[in-house]
């Protein structure tokens, strides 16, 4: 492998979360990811005790999605599908905030609901994915100090399942935002190399990709 190939491979949760994704995929992204040293496999929580078994001892680590893709359900499903997820091996979680509370000025709430994931999840970290399509600026920068408030890791631009992905403008900002004190993931739409370093010289510590063979 090159060296800035396996430079890239160090950012990329390999990412398999269509809702036909069967096992046998699933077992393929494990396989690529232990070969080209990818930081995570990111999965639905159904697969969590899969990709932690066909992960163990690779370094790689196993990466599940909660309250995926609308954010929209109770705080305690998020909570204890976070739990579940952990218990069968992940060692991260990417959930979904209440969108529709953020943006109806519900702050408390939505911080209260990333900090149930966070309690739930632990010892694994937690990135908040805060589909930056659908928010305003503000709303963005709110979201990520409701993040960093609730105690997350990360916070992270998509689902990918929205009206939009990933931009070199929203990692910016969200950089600004959170500093040195959260890290940033950039997800949807990365597709290229091309795109995935102007993702990491806008500040992504991390990025979403299914297409991580491609980007290599």
């Amino acid at each position: 492998m090159k060296e800035e190939e396996r430079g890239i491979a160090s950012y990329i949760d390999h990412t398999i979360l269509r809702a036909d994704a069967t096992e046998d995929e699933v077992k393929q992204y494990c396989r690529e990811a232990r070969e080209h040293h990818f930081h995570s496999v990111c999965v639905n929580s159904c697969h969590a005790a899969l990709v932690s078994r066909e992960l163990k001892g690779s370094g790689v680590k196993t990466c599940c999605v909660v309250g995926f893709p609308l954010g929209a359900m109770l705080t305690e499903a998020k909570a204890f599908e976070a739990s579940a997820a952990v218990r069968e091996g992940a060692d991260e979680i990417d959930m979904v905030i209440n969108i529709g509370a953020l943006k109806e000025g519900r702050d408390g709430f939505v911080e209260e609901d990333i900090r149930a994931v966070v309690k739930a999840s632990k010892p694994a970290i937690v990135k908040v994915i805060i589909e930056t399509c659908l928010l305003s600026e503000e709303e963005k920068r709110m979201a990520c100090r409701l993040a960093e408030s609730a105690g997350a890791a990360f916070v992270k631009t998509s689902t990918g399942f929205s009206s939009g992905g990933a931009t070199a403008e929203d990692v910016r900002l969200m950089k600004e935002e959170v500093g040195d004190r959260l890290k940033v993931k950039a997800s949807g739409g990365i597709r290229t190399p091309e795109a995935a370093r102007e993702m990491i010289s806008a500040g992504a510590d991390r990025l979403g990709v299914s297409a991580g063979m491609k980007v290599l």
